[in-house]
């Protein structure tokens, strides 16, 4: 494989975080989290600009997974899960470590029901992406909702 191509593959997979052969997207979101610890204590805007780079890198990582690996959304890429927690989490103190897991389990929720629009067909690495994107939106509405209750 060329170098190129194990980029692309490192990069969807988290590292191979991917081929765990069991729940290889809640491995994902691990992965995520151990991101979060690290980026957590930046600025707001630095978190989103460095979220949204990762965003970008996994469109163009998964459309190219996809076609080295002959399959649509293929369960091995995780890139997704890990944008999609950190979103999921942006904003949320790093100290509050409840708070954090419900964010991690309405993320992994929301990214198994794929609640509309996150059911919505997008083309190679947009579909994979968005609707891990859309479920940590929702995941960072409702945690974000139920502080205003507690």
């Amino acid at each position: 494989m060329v170098v190129k191509n194990r980029v692309v593959i490192g990069i969807a997979t988290g590292g191979g975080v991917g081929y765990i052969p069991f729940a290889p997207g809640t491995f994902g979101s691990l992965l995520g989290l151990v991101f979060y610890v690290g980026l957590a204590d930046l600025p707001f805007i630095a978190y989103g600009v460095i979220v949204a780079a990762l965003g970008l890198i996994g469109v163009w990582a998964s459309t190219a997974a996809e076609q080295l690996l002959g399959e649509k959304d293929a369960s091995v890429i995780v890139i997704d899960e890990v944008a999609g927690l950190l979103i999921a989490l942006w904003g949320m103190p790093p100290d509050r470590y409840l708070l954090i897991a419900l964010g991690f389990g309405l993320f992994r929720l929301f990214d198994i029901i794929k609640p509309w629009p996150a059911l919505e067909r997008l083309p190679r690495g947009w579909g994979v992406m968005m609707d891990d994107v859309f479920a940590g939106i929702l995941a960072q509405a409702v945690w974000r909702g139920l502080l205003w209750f507690i």
